[in-house]
């Protein structure tokens, strides 16, 4: 059966994460409503990166199966059923072996913050009006890029056979108009990861652990032993990067 990828971006504000789950309203379940609607049939996705509730993304994917001709002026009919805060961006007919999740070989994520209030980034951006050490911040990140095992950055109940993540790209942009933006790029990552990493970082940056102490932490054998107090709504899944060109739908 003809498989497809179909990219996504969406604010995940009123949404309980990505996945689907029972008696909620996921990301997931509202675009499968929408094909239904539609097509009229059932469809069954895949998903490539799962966020949590509240955690945004300007580029994921899942992958479905179908008989069904599918056809690039669909996407309006499909946006057209979907609410405002979520985007179906292109699909792609892939071959049929092709797996948006397995497949995957990077996943890009950036953390926004603002220390000064602004009622345009409330569900957007972290707001955080605290002094920093802004070269503490940037050696600490470039600490993160020399690391593979992120146990201590891990939530508890992770079901993952490892803690290991090879590390592509770790930074902090820091701008004058008070905008910080924490981006990394790895492999994979683990349940809080992003998040826990942000709110350790910021730790060594208001001078509350050095960065040895932060240093430590990757070789725990502790999990979730790191700080997990940044909020979801700052956190955007940004980029998911395969090995193969996609090809849209004529």
């Amino acid at each position: 059966m003809p498989r497809y990828f179909l990219e996504v971006s969406y604010k995940g504000t009123r949404y309980s994460g990505f996945q689907i789950q029972e008696n909620a309203v996921t990301i997931q379940s509202e675009i499968e409503r929408a094909m239904h609607v539609f097509w009229r049939v059932p469809f069954h996705l895949t998903g490539s990166s799962r966020t949590d509730t509240g955690v945004h993304a300007r580029q994921n994917f899942f992958h479905f199966d179908t008989n069904i001709h599918i056809l690039q002026k669909h996407l309006y009919n499909l946006n057209a059923i979907l609410s405002k805060d979520i985007v179906i961006g292109n699909i792609y007919k892939v071959p049929n072996d092709a797996h948006c999740r397995f497949d995957a070989i990077s996943r890009t994520y950036r953390y926004y913050m603002h220390c000064t209030k602004n009622p345009f980034l409330t569900e957007i951006s972290w707001y955080y009006p605290y002094a920093l050490e802004q070269n503490n911040l940037l050696r600490a990140a470039a600490i993160v890029l020399t690391q593979n095992n992120f146990m201590a950055f891990s939530k508890k109940n992770s079901q993952v056979n490892n803690f290991n993540c090879l590390i592509q790209n770790s930074g902090w942009e820091l701008h004058e108009s008070g905008i910080m933006v924490y981006s990394i790029t790895a492999n994979r990552f683990l349940r809080g990861m992003v998040r826990a990493l942000v709110a350790t970082m910021l730790q060594v940056g208001r001078g509350i652990i050095s960065l040895s102490k932060f240093e430590i932490l990757f070789h725990s054998e502790k999990i979730a032993s790191a700080n997990f107090s940044s909020p979801a709504h700052g956190l955007f899944l940004e980029k998911v990067q395969y090995p193969y060109p996609l090809i849209p739908v004529e």
